[in-house]
């Protein structure tokens, strides 16, 4: 009777053990698997010398015609960026065909930079069916910020329309009053001005630049350090000289603003600044574009120069040395628009120095990687 009872118990035993509910376990974690990070391509893989030589230069053509040096620059010397100069009333369609003749000459992996001079004002290259009369700079600073960001966004879907992807503009320079514009004739004499003031100017250019990116349109902001305390115009003034104008004045805090919020394109002025540097004009000087500018204001955008090929403040130097200063400077676009001729020259000098300097191979590269960077962003 005990074996059986012990039988019986042990029965019921393993039954209710089989019964019984497992532990519960922990789950399985699958983490996902570890990306492999892509290395940026370069832009400048496969580029020969020349090539990347071609890409810091923009050089001029009438907006009306496409230049035969220019197209050869554009054909030849594999140039980086066009530039439509003078007036013409021909309309959008016009100037789609002239743009076309330059972006059919371009490989279609450097794609061009078609610039022009859109401020408005006497300072509108583009006008014509499809075109809007652009109101001044001034005029332009009297409307409040959305309105003008309206305006600038249906300005630049006009030039895009056209082939156009860059404008020099807006001008930031601080003129110190409505009075001292009359004897400022680079910038008051054209009313090129948003306001006399450093806030206005900034809530402006901030605007009118970001309606440009909306339509399509990089903006290029001009010219550093500042011609609102110059007297003459460089460009048929030789010895143009700004005395006041030092690292922490406001027409210098105004770029700082303007970097802050976004700005990726500086324009360079050919000015002398003897509060900065008094031994060479700013776009010349390494002290004012790579130790003010890059340094001093923490700008890795592109810096392109004002024109150096018939601007009279620089006919001292000859063209060939104008181009090699501005890059060894740290210019990143040398812009050849009066005069396109003389682009040959400047790259060959460009071209040489290269061939001959490994320190100033590296500031092609340098320059040609971040104009190939900002093309690519576009």
């Amino acid at each position: 009777m005990k074996t059986r009872s012990w039988i019986v118990l042990s029965a019921v035993a393993l039954m209710l053990m089989g019964c019984a509910s497992p532990a519960p376990q922990p789950a399985a974690t699958t983490l996902p698997p570890t990306p492999t990070p892509t290395a940026t391509a370069d832009p400048l893989a496969g580029l020969t010398l020349e090539q990347r030589v071609g890409q810091v230069f923009m050089v001029g053509t009438t907006a009306s015609a496409a230049e035969a040096a220019t197209l050869s620059a554009v054909r030849d010397r594999f140039v980086g960026g066009v530039f439509l100069s003078g007036r013409s009333s021909a309309g959008t369609a016009a100037t789609a065909a002239v743009v076309a003749q330059f972006t059919a000459a371009a490989p279609p992996d450097r794609p061009l930079l078609v610039s022009t001079d859109q401020e408005g004002g006497q300072v509108q290259v583009l006008r014509g069916p499809g075109f809007s009369e652009m109101p001044s700079a001034l005029e332009q600073g009297a409307m409040d910020a959305a309105s003008l960001q309206t305006g600038a966004t249906a300005w630049a879907r006009e030039l895009a329309s056209a082939g156009v992807t860059m404008n020099l503009a807006p001008v930031v320079d601080l003129i110190a009053s409505r009075e001292a514009a009359t004897s400022n004739p680079p910038i008051g004499g054209y009313d090129r001005e948003f306001a006399f003031d450093a806030p206005g100017i900034v809530a402006h250019a901030d605007a009118f630049r970001a309606g440009m990116s909306a339509g399509g349109v990089t903006s290029v902001i001009k010219h550093f350090p500042g011609l609102g305390a110059i007297t003459a115009n460089t460009d048929d003034t030789a010895g143009v000289t700004d005395t006041t104008t030092n690292a922490q004045s406001d027409s210098v805090g105004i770029y700082r603003s303007e970097i802050a919020s976004g700005a990726n394109v500086v324009m360079m002025s050919s000015a002398i600044y003897t509060q900065i540097d008094s031994g060479a004009p700013a776009v010349f000087s390494p002290t004012v574009v790579t130790g003010l500018l890059r340094g001093g204001l923490e700008f890795d955008g592109v810096i392109m120069t004002d024109d150096l090929s018939g601007a009279a403040q620089v006919t001292a130097w000859s063209p060939a040395d104008r181009a090699v200063l501005a890059i060894e400077a740290g210019c990143d676009i040398v812009l050849v628009s009066r005069s396109p001729a003389i682009a040959a020259e400047m790259i060959d000098a460009v071209v040489a120095k290269a061939q001959s300097d490994p320190e100033f191979a590296n500031l092609v590269d340098a320059a040609a990687r971040r104009v190939m960077t900002l093309k690519n962003a576009g």
